[in-house]
């Protein structure tokens, strides 16, 4: 089955055999590309590849039955012709994670404006949904109060901070795992795919590690990113997961240092202080855009979950 939101497909690698076969395959892979973008029928397709059109209409056939394409016959000069298409911009592989009947996680979410401290420099500023917040490039804008409708924020460097409840010290059960996701890419003015930049995350003042954006990214709009804000402007991030468990510091998985649980304190302050930001000595000094709802491909702001 597959589930589809925001214009992203997520497929359960324990049930969709089908589809990850058919993702198995350049061809495939270069089809769906395409068809994301612009419906075309099976000669137009073959024509854009340079391939034969049975080779391309067995693959369509493929990604058919894998529920990747759907097709419609419309009336042609002669006869009928297959019109293929896509739903969607994404695709995510995603293991389902194990339902039990006793609630294991505690979630908050915290909008990207409502920061409790900051330290901002240009290229900087923030926008909501419906118009720019304060002044560009001016890092007093921070500090407006419309900074809570905030849907994107940008800085060269610097850093926002959030306070959340520490809801583990309503629970007798101990925490094994903390995370924290959001959506993240590079900034440089106009944008560029290939801007490395060092973004950097401290929980209760506690450096927990950097992960690399590999660039600031606007090849196209993103999937919630409002008409009005300009395309040469950036349109979307990658959404992470710094996580911290009794073994160490993550991201998506990778190691980033050997920051624990423990060496957190959670139990001992009554809020959880995350921080996210660019420091000045990084070796990739590459800015920062944090995406939250209303902009960018993910429709949230920032995710801390205790897993107990």
């Amino acid at each position: 089955m597959m589930n589809k939101k925001n214009n992203i497909v997520i497929i359960n690698p324990l049930k969709d055999i089908d589809k990850l076969k058919a993702l198995a395959s350049e061809q495939r892979i270069m089809l769906l590309d395409i068809l994301r973008k612009q419906t075309l029928n099976i000669n137009e397709l073959a024509e854009t590849l340079s391939l034969p059109q049975s080779n391309v209409a067995t693959n369509i056939g493929i990604l058919e039955k894998a529920g990747l394409v759907s097709s419609e016959k419309i009336n042609a000069k002669k006869g009928n012709q297959k019109r293929c298409a896509t739903s969607f911009s994404e695709i995510l592989i995603e293991f389902p994670e194990e339902k039990t009947d006793k609630k294991e996680t505690i979630e908050v979410e915290m909008p990207i404006g409502i920061f409790t401290n900051c330290s901002a420099n240009p290229p900087c500023g923030l926008c909501s949904t419906e118009n720019i917040i304060g002044y560009l490039d001016t890092p007093e804008s921070f500090l407006e109060p419309d900074r809570i409708k905030a849907g994107l924020l940008w800085m060269g460097s610097g850093f926002v901070e959030y306070k959340f409840p520490n809801n583990s010290k309503y629970e007798s059960r101990q925490i094994r795992k903390i995370e924290v996701s959001l959506e993240l890419s590079s900034e440089t003015p106009g944008t560029n795919k290939n801007w490395l930049s060092d973004i950097t995350m401290w929980i209760n003042n506690v450096e927990l590690g950097s992960w690399t954006s590999p660039g600031d990214f606007g090849d196209r709009r993103g999937a919630l990113t409002p008409p009005w804000w300009k395309l040469e402007g950036s349109q979307y991030g990658l959404l992470k997961h710094w996580i911290v468990t009794a073994e160490g510091s993550f991201v998506d998985g990778v190691q980033i240092s050997d920051i624990t649980l423990k060496e957190l304190s959670i139990a001992d302050h009554h809020s959880i202080k995350v921080q996210i930001g660019v420091k000045e000595d990084a070796k990739h000094l590459g800015g920062m855009n944090i995406f939250g709802r209303g902009f960018g491909n993910y429709d949230q702001g920032i995710v801390l979950r205790l897993y107990f």
